[in-house]
């Protein structure tokens, strides 16, 4: 694909409806200390185009590699299949975790606008997810992905542009805002880990298959420099505009139980309401589905062709040459037993979108986060180092996330991805000494 489409696929995709209600909320609670959560991501994907992204495009472009778990096999010369079987299982357990979260973002979006319940809207917004993925393929996805970003782009600008102005202006909006002199408007009023937590979200992006699988995509790999930069903007103009419409949100909603639900996840949609005539408010809905569409696709055909490709043909069928026909039947399978699981995922979850959807991009950051980077940047990594990294990375999530002292200190993920890392250099050193001694 070409560099804008790489760019604000990448991007896009890695967003979601985490960014139009779940950073939204965090700046309505927290004000403008939610920029640390923009900046994290932002700057590790910046680092991420420069120079991850070719070398993983390079190698996965000499090894005819189309997706993760091929370039793990490949480099690892995986010949019984376990490392590709570890990879996607780590998949499955996470990303539907994180399809869920979409799904779920959508019938709050249902509810906010339209009073419908939230189970209805979420099975609704699966029911509308399912049948949009199954229609296209990748290529499909990806350019409907900018299009979904432009749509996301404009409503991160009117909405609290709008606010600003029909408040009176700048100075205007923040006399509204109660607490706007006590902390809401500095950066540095949260304590030092949770500023460490919300810029080490960025750390999730080189674990997110969804977003990888766009790099390898490249069609020229001399062109990344350029992706860099269009991504970049891409991610700050999004990023201000989340929390911008928080801040705006509390000038007009000063108490949470002024909001749908008592949900300052709801901010976003009831702002809407509150200043947009009914022709904008829909296409503020519409961009909340494509922030929605635009990351669960990706998911779900990612999850997909893990279990189609990575198991079925390279696995079970590893001898025998199956049709193109056949794939492409199986993973429409695929993809409605996943959107069948993440339904019923999101029916009995009671997370926030925000910490929900942060769990399963911290599972994937630190499994696959830093076993890639390893992979690509050090020729010691082993592949029982990177099975025990992976192996490490996803626990430490899991247990970090379920022992209350630990995930009251900082986000998961963080210890993860270092426990990850410091694993799967362990693990490698001593395999390769190992080996040398036999």
């Amino acid at each position: 694909m070409s560099r804008f489409v790489v760019a604000l696929s990448a991007v896009v995709s890695g967003r979601s409806a985490w960014l139009l209600l779940g950073v939204t909320g965090l700046a309505y609670v927290q004000g403008i200390s939610a920029l640390w959560a923009v900046v994290g991501y932002t700057v590790i994907e910046f680092l991420l185009f420069l120079y991850y992204a070719p070398k993983l495009r390079d190698y996965t472009g000499k090894h005819d590699c189309i997706t993760i778990p091929d370039f793990f096999a490949a480099r690892f010369s995986d010949k019984n299949g376990r490392l590709r079987i570890l990879i996607v299982t780590i998949f499955l357990l996470f990303m539907v975790a994180y399809v869920s979260a979409q799904f779920a973002s959508g019938g709050k979006a249902f509810f906010a606008h339209f009073g419908i319940p939230q189970n209805t809207g979420l099975i609704i917004t699966a029911v509308i997810v399912l049948f949009y993925t199954l229609l296209g393929g990748f290529m499909a996805v990806s350019y409907t992905d900018v299009l979904q970003g432009i749509m996301m782009v404009l409503a991160l600008l009117v909405l609290p542009l709008a606010g600003i102005i029909n408040a009176g202006g700048w100075e205007a909006t923040m006399q509204a805002i109660p607490d706007a002199e006590n902390g809401f408007m500095n950066m540095f009023s949260i304590p030092a880990l949770s500023v460490i937590g919300l810029a080490g979200i960025g750390l999730g992006s080189p674990g997110n298959p969804h977003i990888l699988v766009r790099y390898m995509s490249m069609k020229d790999p001399a062109q990344f420099r350029c992706t860099a930069i269009v991504g970049t903007i891409w991610n700050v103009i999004m990023g201000l505009g989340a929390v911008f419409i928080g801040i705006v949100g509390r000038a007009y909603f000063s108490e949470v139980t002024l909001l749908p639900g008592n949900d300052s996840e709801n901010i976003f949609i009831t702002l809407a309401n509150e200043l947009l005539p009914s022709f904008l408010v829909g296409l503020i809905l519409a961009s909340v589905f494509a922030a929605i569409m635009s990351t669960a696709d990706s998911q779900l055909l990612v999850a997909a062709s893990s279990i189609v490709r990575d198991i079925y043909e390279k696995l079970y069928k590893k001898k025998q040459k199956v049709e193109a026909r056949s794939l492409s039947f199986l993973s429409r399978i695929a993809v409605v037993m996943l959107v069948f699981t993440a339904v019923l995922l999101g029916l009995y979850s009671q997370e926030l979108i925000f910490w929900f959807v942060l769990f399963a991009w911290g599972g994937l950051g630190a499994a696959i986060g830093p076993t890639s980077i390893m992979a690509l940047f050090w020729k010691r990594t082993t592949k029982r180092g990177v099975m025990a990294g992976v192996i490490a990375g996803a626990a430490s999530v899991i247990l970090w996330k379920n022992v209350a002292v630990l995930d009251a200190m900082v986000y998961e993920l963080i210890p993860g991805f270092f426990i990850s890392a410091t694993v799967t250099v362990l693990v490698s050193v001593w395999s390769s000494k190992k080996k040398a001694q036999e």
